[in-house]
């Protein structure tokens, strides 16, 4: 540090740091007195507590601002017990390690990863924000239930009518500065935030680096299990950074000018969803891409309006079976008593942002990963896609397979029997072709 900026954290910051540890227990004592939230604005209400969220558990947990900032004091003093954290299945919340690491192996990325750190400490040192942060883990049951979607076999993959959202090859741009409300696409690590207070510095590491109030969510959010995804709503963001990795560097505030939402949360959502590390030919196997559409699917779709579709059917007279079948298949009218229109109309009209996810260190085919997030996404009926190749040269014709896919009319069901066939193919040594090159000789 340069001396005056020196003499601003010690003599500012670090006090500042110290009063919030301070009054944390109020803010817990705060927190847990009101948490309790009506999450989806139909009166019924849900517990927001600050616990634990385990694996194959949905459920939400709602944390101010202030309440964030003083967890994460507590991980800058390197607070908190870490002694059954793995066993836990817990991923690192003390800082040691990634201050550690400027001794153990210095490197000019990890120094700024530090920055984004402290310049995110000085921020709300100097102006605490008053908002809200959402954590929710989502799950799809392995197992029938008649309240939530399951687990989708390769069957109801095979059997979607449903069509293809519009598609958007972005060939420039990132992920984070998509300029509306589309969930962002964090790709993970099965731990949440990868190895951010380690020496990761790729996609997920650098999204968590900009929004350090990500962080919070690593206390209490154990690994995803292949069912399950994390979203997190209204993480503010800090930060504006240049590079990638080795690259990284930290290059100044932001300031975050999203509107905010009715229970006070940043209009930021955010999905984690971890891909196969490094399948290599595996990841033509059936189940496996199996596995990946579902996990894709379970982070894109939004449980809760299953919930109110489905209650709009009992209303209506139809059965829950009639109504998988809308959801599942076609969306078509069901005897006549629940029309297309109106399940569209109950749903936010909320688009993805993502890009090259699974792929890159983890080796995923950057052409099947990006048809797998496109049938996701279109069976979830989310609106569009915003996809981001990051100048990827394996997705430079992009645009024109999405075209081409667009002008066949496929339904979801068929572009994903077409996916399986190549795949087989692929996986049993009988093309060196491409996914897009394959499809387009057909």
């Amino acid at each position: 540090m340069i001396k005056d900026k020196a003499r601003k954290w010690f003599e500012q910051v670090l006090p500042a740091l110290g009063n919030l540890l301070l009054k944390l227990p109020s803010l817990l004592d705060t927190h847990y007195k009101n948490a309790y939230m009506d999450v989806h604005g139909d009166g019924a209400f849900v517990t927001t507590a600050l616990r634990l969220l385990h694996s194959q558990q949905p459920g939400f947990v709602f944390l101010s601002q202030e309440l964030i900032a003083a967890l994460l004091a507590c991980s800058f003093f390197c607070l908190f017990p870490v002694s059954d954290r793995r066993k836990k299945h817990l991923p690192l919340i003390n800082f040691d390690k990634l201050f550690a690491s400027l001794y153990d192996n210095y490197s000019q990325n990890q120094e700024h990863k530090i920055w984004c750190i402290i310049h995110y400490f000085e921020r709300i040192s100097s102006d605490m924000p008053k908002g809200i942060v959402s954590f929710e883990r989502k799950v799809l049951p392995f197992k029938n239930d008649s309240i939530r979607i399951t687990y989708p076999d390769a069957n109801f993959w095979s059997n979607s009518v449903i069509p293809l959202c519009k598609f958007e090859v972005h060939k420039s741009g990132c992920i984070e500065d998509q300029p509306g409300e589309s969930v962002e696409v964090d790709f993970a690590d099965p731990y949440l935030g990868g190895r951010v207070l380690g020496r990761g510095c790729v996609q997920e590491e650098i999204r968590f680096l900009m929004s350090p109030e990500l962080i919070a969510g690593m206390l209490f959010l154990p690994a995803m299990a292949d069912n399950e995804a994390i979203e997190i709503v209204g993480a503010e963001r800090f930060s504006c950074y240049t590079g990638y990795s080795s690259s990284f560097r930290f290059s100044g505030d932001y300031v975050d000018k999203r509107e905010m939402d009715t229970l006070g949360r940043w209009k930021t959502r955010i999905v984690a969803i971890d891909a196969l590390n490094r399948p290599r030919m595996s990841q033509y196997r059936e189940n496996l891409v199996l596995r990946e559409i579902n996990k894709a699917f379970c982070g894109f779709v939004y449980q809760y309006k299953y919930q109110l579709n489905l209650k709009m059917l009992q209303e209506k007279g139809c059965s829950s079976a009639q109504f998988d079948a809308s959801t599942s298949t076609s969306m078509e009218t069901i005897e006549g008593k629940f029309s297309n229109m109106e399940i569209r109309n109950s749903q936010n009209d909320i688009g993805i942002a993502t890009g090259n996810w699974g792929c890159g260190v983890f080796g995923g085919d950057p052409e099947i990963k990006t048809i797998i997030q496109w049938l996701a996404a279109s069976q979830a009926q989310r609106p569009f896609v915003a996809y981001y190749t990051f100048g990827l040269a394996a997705l430079h014709d992009l645009d024109e397979v999405v075209h081409w896919i667009s002008s066949q009319r496929w339904t979801v069901g068929d572009l994903w029997k077409k996916l399986i066939k190549y795949s087989a193919i692929k996986s049993n040594g009988q093309t060196n072709l491409g996914f897009f090159h394959w499809l387009h000789r057909r």
